[in-house]
């Protein structure tokens, strides 16, 4: 018999609006529907969450690692720790993100990762370089570096066996262009990110088919008055969803919200970028083939030519979530759309998750009224038990 989860008393985020005291029913792995009021069945397994909110299980795009481990290791245990890691902090959709490497290490971390893609534990997998700019590298080794020869990016998408969703590149750089044609003809988002480019080379990638702007104005040129640079480009397009790392280290408030008024809510993807040290406390930590010390929950390179800087984030999108409502002055909705419906629609998966609705995964989030993370459900089964 399948199981009927019913959950009273919330304030429950849908796509048309917030329903108060509100009635969610889970049938099995699946939404069957909300009402208003108590119509609870005799005999289900009812929560009472009055005083809690209920929005959908948050999506993903960028994260490389958590709890201590990292999807580049390419061992399955590792990644199973990270997706664990994050899954319990609400993120119940997510891509794998590799780091800058070897080619042929990047092939046998992918084919690793899509094995845990088809048993559904991943959505797929994002590649952030080798194919970057060496003036943008940011956390990435400089040595490995190279430019995006479309062979080589051939080469990584089939060692994904079907499963990469997303890679990064510059696409300034030799190659570039046709890469990323590449990408949107073989159905892999392009995402220009770690790049030196101009406004007008921004312009032409994004007409070449890029549709993602990675992590929008870090490991980028800034925001100049006679430069407009890949800044301008990447927002004032609307088929470019931009993403932002919302931990208050990587952005301004002030900046964060220019993006959402520039791009608004539909175009906005809050993303983690985190590594390693997510949901673990100062210490150093492995981010590919370098080393990151995190300190006050800031991540930088240790050592090496890029000594200092920023080496992703220690985030998890619970805290991205209440920072939004909290600190940024997002409403409720607008951070339901960058953490979930966003995501999921570039994703392709928005009939599946992203929004709580009748028929899709019953993914769902529940805060307490200070947007604190209560409980985490993901198809059905409770991840972390708001009880």
């Amino acid at each position: 018999m399948v199981q009927r989860t019913v959950l009273t008393g919330a304030r429950v985020v849908l796509p048309s609006g917030i329903v108060t005291d509100a009635t969610l029913t889970v049938e099995g792995t699946r939404i069957a529907g909300t009402a208003t009021g108590d119509s609870t069945p005799a005999g289900d397994a009812v929560r009472d969450l009055s005083g809690c909110w209920i929005v959908p299980g948050f999506v993903d795009l960028h994260l490389h690692g958590g709890g201590g481990a990292s999807f580049s290791t390419g061992t399955a245990e590792e990644a199973l720790t990270v997706i664990r890691t994050h899954r319990a902090h609400g993120t119940t959709t997510m891509l794998a993100s590799t780091v800058t490497g070897d080619l042929d290490d990047l092939a046998r971390q992918a084919a690793v990762l899509s094995e845990l893609t088809e048993d559904g534990e991943l959505a797929g997998v994002h590649f952030e370089g080798p194919f970057i700019s060496p003036h943008r590298c940011g956390a990435h080794q400089p040595s490995l570096l190279r430019d995006p020869d479309p062979a080589d990016v051939r080469k990584l998408i089939d060692a994904a066996h079907g499963t990469a969703r997303m890679m990064t590149l510059a696409p300034e750089l030799p190659g570039g262009l046709e890469s990323v044609r590449l990408l949107a003809d073989s159905g892999v988002l392009a995402a220009v990110g770690h790049t030196d480019s101009t406004y007008e080379a921004t312009r032409d990638a994004v007409e070449a088919g890029a549709t993602v702007a990675t992590h929008l104005f870090n490991a980028m040129p800034s925001l100049l008055h006679r430069e407009p640079g890949p800044v301008a480009a990447l927002l004032e397009d609307e088929r470019v969803t931009v993403e932002l790392i919302n931990d208050g280290t990587h952005l301004h408030p002030a900046v964060l919200q220019l993006a959402f008024r520039r791009a608004g809510a539909d175009r906005v993807a809050f993303i983690t970028d985190a590594m390693g040290a997510a949901g673990m406390s100062d210490g150093r930590y492995p981010l590919g083939p370098m080393e990151v010390e995190v300190k006050d929950g800031v991540a930088r390179i240790s050592d090496g030519p890029t000594a200092g800087s920023i080496a992703g984030s220690t985030l998890t999108l619970d805290h991205a979530f209440r920072r939004a409502v909290t600190v940024d002055g997002l409403g409720v909705d607008q951070a339901v759309r960058a953490l979930s419906a966003t995501p999921a629609r570039v994703l392709g998966l928005d009939d599946r998750v992203g929004s709580l609705e009748a028929g899709k995964d019953a993914d769902l989030v529940v805060l307490d009224a200070d947007f604190r993370l209560r409980g985490v459900m993901r198809r059905g089964a409770w991840v972390v038990d708001p009880q």
